[in-house]
């Protein structure tokens, strides 16, 4: 096991900020995003247009793929940095602090919306047990929040479709256009 936490992908003027509940093993090992290939959050962006290829961290970012999301104003970011091999291994203890640092990292990058990866992890960490997916009533660090579905391959309960179309909508509130070249892929 690890201890290494991924690095985040941030920059200043971005439009949306993806927020994750917690490194994975493999992310932290090969220190980048969703690196676990089990994991669909590279598929949805493809099928939401938010990026024009998929992009393959198992072996790490490369620099083009980095400097594309950067270039499309997407960063990402995790509630908690300690990787685990399941989200479910965060407790709540780490969950409340994660979401205290994020308002934090939010109002210091100002990015146009956040979509927090995750409805259980966002009740916890935001102490808002009825929340739901979609746009939420409160902001964070004073910009507009939004709980999307995680892109686990553990969560079964939300098909790739569904990924994709609630990726799209937050990133389209957010100010990204849509790349024409919308396709998903299995």
């Amino acid at each position: 096991m690890t201890d290494r936490q991924a690095p985040d992908i941030v920059a200043p003027d971005l439009k949306l900020l993806f927020v994750g509940v917690n490194p994975g093993l493999r992310t932290a090992v090969v220190q980048a995003p969703f690196a676990n290939r089990a994991n669909r959050f590279w598929r949805a962006l493809l099928g939401a247009g938010i990026v024009d290829r998929l992009i393959d961290t198992h072996d790490g970012l490369a620099e083009a793929d980095r400097a594309l999301l950067l270039g499309r104003g997407v960063g990402i970011t995790s509630l908690v940095e300690r990787p685990t091999a399941r989200a479910d291994e965060v407790d709540r203890a780490e969950l409340l602090s994660g979401a205290r640092r994020l308002a934090l990292r939010v109002a210091e990058l100002k990015p146009g919306a956040v979509a927090v990866l995750g409805v259980s992890a966002f009740r916890i960490a935001f102490e808002r047990p009825r929340a739901a997916l979609g746009a939420q009533p409160q902001s964070l660090g004073g910009r507009p929040l939004w709980i999307v579905p995680n892109p686990s391959g553990r969560n079964a309960h939300a098909p790739l479709a569904k990924l994709v179309a609630t990726y799209r909508e937050v990133a389209i509130a957010a100010g990204i256009e849509p790349l024409a070249t919308t396709r998903t892929t299995s």
